[in-house]
């Protein structure tokens, strides 16, 4: 599928749910059997701040290729018409990105680079 027609943030649209399963699903793999538990583990992977702190983190440690920073570009400038209200517009947009990278990867069905990445995110305690 050609990405270039996908508008961005549908990209980062499906990539939201991408990249929410996964981390929903490792806790799971993990044997946290409470929904409360699940909830409280995995939105510190899912919120935007976490989302926007892990996007940097794998900037600031060249762990992106460049077409994966141009595609995380796109995200972050991407024009979003609101955000929540407990967010603010820097952090969604970094999130944002964040959900994009992981859109794109899903579209080009790039699965082993989303595991890679992933296990990179949920490796890594910030």
């Amino acid at each position: 599928m050609d990405t270039e027609r996908i508008n961005t943030l549908v990209l980062a649209y499906l990539g939201d749910s991408v990249y929410e399963l996964l981390i929903r699903d490792y806790f799971i793999k993990q044997g946290i059997n409470k929904v409360n538990n699940l909830q409280n583990k995995v939105i510190n992977y899912v919120s935007a701040t976490s989302q926007a702190k892990y996007i940097n983190y794998l900037l600031d440690n060249n762990i992106l290729n460049e077409i994966e920073i141009d595609i995380v570009k796109k995200g972050r400038n991407a024009k979003v018409n609101s955000h929540p209200k407990n967010t603010d517009i820097l952090t969604y947009k970094w999130a944002t990105a964040l959900e994009t990278l992981f859109g794109y990867l899903y579209v080009k069905n790039e699965k082993d680079r989303i595991q890679e990445l992933i296990s990179i995110i949920l490796g890594e305690q910030l």
